[in-house]
């Protein structure tokens, strides 16, 4: 019996590093009692050539945050996948309620693949039970199969964490921990799922958590990663949270490259990018492929976007200051600039559009990453373009489902509301097409004297 215990326990409890970056510390006392199962591992790449990508969740997806960020990745970072997206944010819903209307608002669009964000409401905001954990199994499971049923293939996505007593929680008796501890037992719930249906799975819960613990320790206990209502996060958290779908869609980051020869001014590029002219250390590329930006220019975007002068990677309300906690940039956003012939011991200063920055020869000679180390770059206007048409897509898409299809006319024509609103929707999609162009910039090398 005492070897089965032992493989029980074993199997039971995960290692605390999983899905850390190296500098999230991994002995905080407060994440001892939380005991999340192994995630499994993510597909070698699940995305297809012309996927349409649905998301679904609650309120949290409502906001159209970590969507958004999806979405533009997808559209600009991987160009060449072709995947078109749709949300279905409903705001205070539960698993058992997107079961409810999965049929008439989302395989109606025919979506070849989907991920799901539940949990948050279905733990009712109070300590677990296990009607709680049976309703949620019971209704995440009959999603999963329902997608499968239709053709789609699945991502199951944990809820994420709570960072306080929300103020529509009457019970006085529950702690944030309860919550948490709640919200934990669902992820596990969720592994469970993916693993019997042999589905994708995106593990919200753990990074938000540990991700949030060390931005307080970094930048001070005001730090939401879960929002400052305790449930819906700004820009920090919401990073967090595309970065899991994203990596569970087995992406891979490689967004480019640029290997220059300093002696020859010669310059390689990878696919997606063409070298126009090279003079004197002076670069000029085409790129039809973007890395993705954490902040735009003022005044050239939608309303919302983190805006690069103004932009503090100490705030939770800044995708720059995710990537201080979480490897994005390492993992998803790698445009890589490399170096040979510089002269061992000496330093040359880049400049990448309007910013220059100085590295060493050997610094150069191993790689930088463009997209980590310069956030304000020459893409960031034309990212701004595409994104703003991307919201404006994605807020219509909120209106569709919850205000056209649930009008006094659908109740006697849905079809004809759906073709209505289909062609209504059609502009916005192709907006983002129209929007996302190549863009031209230029690197300069220069040794420093």
């Amino acid at each position: 019996m005492r070897p089965k215990l032992i493989l029980l326990l074993g199997f039971l409890v995960c290692t605390v590093g999983l899905a850390q970056t190296p500098e999230q510390k991994t002995n905080d006392a407060r994440l001892d009692p939380f005991k999340p199962l192994k995630a499994p591992r993510p597909p070698a790449f699940l995305l297809q050539p012309g996927d349409c990508l649905a998301i679904c969740g609650d309120s949290i997806t409502e906001q159209k945050m970590y969507s958004r960020i999806m979405e533009d990745y997808l559209t600009m970072c991987v160009p060449d996948l072709k995947v078109t997206v749709r949300q279905y944010g409903w705001s205070g819903e539960r698993a058992p309620g997107f079961l409810g209307r999965m049929t008439n608002d989302c395989l109606r669009f025919k979506p070849t693949i989907a991920t799901t964000c539940y949990g948050m409401n279905d733990h009712e905001y109070r300590a677990y039970e296990d009607r709680i954990g049976q309703t949620y199994r019971d209704s995440s499971t009959a999603i999963v199969e329902a997608f499968k049923g239709n053709g789609v293939r699945v991502v199951e996505g944990s809820p994420g964490c709570v960072g306080k007593i929300p103020s529509w929680q009457k019970r006085t008796n529950d702690t944030v921990l309860d919550l948490n501890l709640n919200l934990c037992q669902l992820r596990n719930i969720d592994v469970e799922i993916a693993e019997k249906e042999g589905v994708g799975f995106a593990d919200v819960f753990w990074p938000m958590l540990t991700a949030g613990l060390e931005a307080q320790k970094r930048y001070g206990t005001n730090y939401a990663i879960a929002g400052h209502d305790g449930v819906h996060p700004g820009w920090a958290g919401h990073t967090v949270m595309a970065y899991a779908f994203l990596k569970s869609l087995g992406l891979k980051g490689e967004l480019g490259f640029f290997a220059v020869d300093l002696r020859r001014n010669r310059m390689r590029v990878s696919p997606g990018h063409r070298l126009v002219s090279a003079r004197d250390g002076e670069f000029v590329i085409k790129s039809s492929r973007y890395p993705f930006c954490p902040c735009i220019p003022a005044g050239k975007g939608a309303a919302g976007y983190p805006v690069c002068d103004q932009d503090d990677p100490e705030k939770d309300n800044s995708i720059h200051s995710a990537m201080t906690l979480i490897p994005f940039n390492e993992d998803l956003n790698r445009l890589t600039l490399k170096a040979s012939s510089a002269e061992a011991g000496r330093s040359y200063k880049v400049t990448w559009g309007q910013e220059s920055k100085t590295f060493t020869a050997a610094q150069l000679s191993h790689g930088i990453n463009l997209a980590a180390e310069f956030p304000c770059n020459p893409f960031c206007d034309a990212f701004a373009k595409v994104d703003a048409a991307v919201i404006a897509k994605q807020a219509f898409e909120t209106r569709q489902i919850k205000e056209s299809f649930r009008s006094p006319e659908a109740k006697t024509d849905m079809e004809g509301i759906a073709d209505r609103t289909e062609k209504e929707r059609a502009p916005l999609a192709e907006a983002i097409k129209t929007a996302f162009v190549p863009v031209t910039h230029t690197l300069k090398i220069e040794l420093v004297k």
